[in-house]
């Protein structure tokens, strides 16, 4: 089955305090950080797509993910910036770009203007709001039409 967009809704917290860990949930639904280089995803090689933990959207691909050095996995853009909500964030005494998912609302991490080319952004993100689908498990999962994105021409 396809992963769709107008089927989801949000669960409540009391249903997803249960499905979630308790990072998951910390990260996610209380703007929390995971500890830099103990994470899921910082040093991920396998193609595949990100997807959102709570909602399922499809957020980034390993083809736009490079090693920043920061210990969280990071990518230059997002698969379809339409999934993806930025907001200011002056939490910390700081003034950053948090990034958040559109439909989950879920936190997902912050943006900087320190990545590489072509973009030169940093999608600087926490493994614990993300959920890995290798390349030849997209079909299974139902984001068959991201499988285009690996085909070698």
């Amino acid at each position: 089955m396809a992963w769709d967009k107008s089927t989801f809704h949000k669960p409540e917290l009391g249903d997803l305090k249960k499905r979630l860990t308790a990072e998951q949930f910390q990260v996610t639904q209380q703007n929390g950080t995971e500890w830099a280089f103990r994470n899921a995803y910082w040093n991920e090689k396998r193609e595949g797509i990100y997807v959102e933990v709570v909602s399922g959207e499809p957020l980034f691909s390993s083809l736009d993910k490079f090693d920043s050095g920061t210990g969280w996995p990071s990518f230059t853009r997002p698969l379809d910036a339409a999934n993806v909500v930025d907001i200011q964030d002056r939490s910390h005494g700081m003034t950053r770009t948090e990034v958040r998912s559109k439909l989950g609302n879920s936190h997902l991490g912050h943006l900087f203007d320190d990545g590489p080319a072509p973009t030169g952004k940093r999608y600087c993100m926490n493994s614990a709001s993300l959920r890995f689908i290798p390349k030849e498990d997209l079909e299974k999962e139902g984001y068959g039409e991201y499988r285009k994105l690996f085909e070698k021409h």
